[in-house]
């Protein structure tokens, strides 16, 4: 599975968000998207995941046009963990999960062992028969990559997926996220967490994509500098001050 973007522009109420960004996922990669609040990340995302049409530039998945795929088979190869999930849904964990069945004909012994094996694979095994709404935050995470999981795709993109989860929870989805083995896009605002778990990542700044690359190679301190206005020092994680405004 490889994701390609080229060229692509996004205009939201007639307002340029996203300029001309080339991005590449590969299979069974994990590559971050990282920049400050405001730069255009979730957009872009949105953008390859079809709620947003691009006003310029082409998104491929496979080789082929996803604005050009119909729902069923964009659903086929494409699974998403949007940031805006409704947390209260009125369903047990089963329900949510089979969700990610909806782009397929339903058979329903096969689609229970296919939950089954989700829940077991994110280390949900048995949660079926719980309530969604009452799970913690990391829990709700997992079930929603279940739901992804048994949705069968190569390709995943999740939106902020360690937002408003506590530092033990962050850790757990990454990890779980980079055992996958499937090509996986990630909006993701920590810079040594997408440092530790991710194959590449993309910074973008005022829409823009500035630089892509490994890690080690594209966090460098002159460039958080720019995006983010901070001052880093390397050592075994990256270290941040806030710069000091000129007298």
């Amino acid at each position: 599975m490889r994701l390609d973007l080229r060229g692509v522009s996004v205009r939201l109420d007639g307002r340029p968000i996203v300029h001309e960004a080339d991005l590449l996922v590969g299979d069974g990669e994990f590559v971050a998207l990282v920049g400050p609040n405001g730069c255009g990340k979730s957009t872009l995302l949105r953008t390859i995941y079809r709620a947003l049409r691009p006003s310029a530039g082409l998104i491929r998945v496979d080789g082929d046009d996803v604005h050009g795929l119909s729902w069923r088979e964009s659903a086929r190869r494409t699974a998403v963990v949007a940031q805006e999930t409704p947390s209260e849904l009125d369903f047990t964990v089963g329900e949510v999960v089979l969700m990610g069945r909806t782009p397929y004909e339903r058979v329903a012994a096969a689609d229970a062992e296919r939950c089954a094996r989700a829940l077991d694979r994110v280390g949900l095994a048995g949660a079926e028969e719980r309530v969604y709404a009452t799970l913690s935050g990391g829990e709700k995470q997992r079930a929603l990559i279940a739901r992804a999981l048994v949705q069968e795709t190569r390709l995943l993109l999740l939106d902020e997926p360690t937002s408003h989860l506590d530092i033990r929870h962050q850790l757990e989805v990454l990890h779980l996220v980079r055992e996958l083995g499937v090509a996986t896009l990630a909006v993701l605002h920590d810079l040594n967490q997408a440092a530790a778990f991710c194959d590449r990542l993309y910074v973008m700044s005022a829409g823009r994509v500035l630089a892509g690359g490994p890690p080690g190679q594209v966090l460098t301190p002159e460039l958080i500098s720019e995006v983010y206005g901070v001052r880093a020092v390397r050592r075994s994680q990256l270290v941040f001050e806030r710069l000091k405004e000129e007298q």
